[in-house]
């Protein structure tokens, strides 16, 4: 896959930030056969460098990947080019991550999975017009227990999965904790 095609005038750029090969090449993939010129990276420090090098008009951020988190890629994004407009993907989104997300300068945060289509319609809620298809589908909410299961895992997450601490933190019995956590996700 050719990382930086030439787009055709009039259609954005978009850079791709995801340690997950598989979804960063999906939507790469995707992305391109729309006319975008994409540029991918895995971690913070490659978006940077690629960045510098070749500014986009948009950005798609992994919360979460080795090394610096995507909440500091928005700053640096941000410091090379303030005009870029960046959306936060997370698997592990909480609203006060998204605040700071907006704080820093996102103009979305968004769950993972998601599609191109997704991505183009949370860069649509955020004030960006973006070249997107006509689509009859409504913007799912989601339910009281995908709300529950990604609070329980951002906390997990934020103590390091340990167990304990993530039980007094979320104020139920370690055994409550580990049965929410031995089940499916909603």
């Amino acid at each position: 896959m050719s990382a930086e095609p030439v787009a055709p005038s009039g259609l954005p750029s978009i850079m791709l930030v995801d340690d997950s090969i598989i979804l960063r090449d999906r939507l790469a993939e995707a992305f391109e056969e729309r006319g975008f010129r994409v540029i991918v990276a895995g971690t913070c420090d490659e978006a940077v460098e690629k960045f510098q090098r070749t500014p986009t008009d948009l950005a798609v951020v992994d919360l979460r990947m080795p090394g610096r988190s995507g909440l500091t890629l928005i700053q640096n994004l941000k410091q090379i080019s303030p005009e870029v407009r960046v959306l936060i993907l997370s698997g592990f989104g909480s609203i006060a991550t998204a605040i700071d997300a907006i704080k820093l300068g996102a103009v979305n945060f968004l769950p993972k999975p998601a599609d191109l289509d997704d991505i183009l319609n949370a860069f649509k809620r955020g004030g960006i017009e973006v070249e997107m298809p006509p689509t009859e589908e409504e913007i799912p909410i989601p339910t009281l227990a995908q709300a529950e299961w990604e609070h329980i895992h951002r906390v997990l997450a934020d103590c390091s999965n340990n167990i304990s601490e993530a039980s007094r933190r979320l104020g139920i019995h370690r055994r409550s904790l580990q049965r929410k956590l031995r089940k499916r996700a909603p």
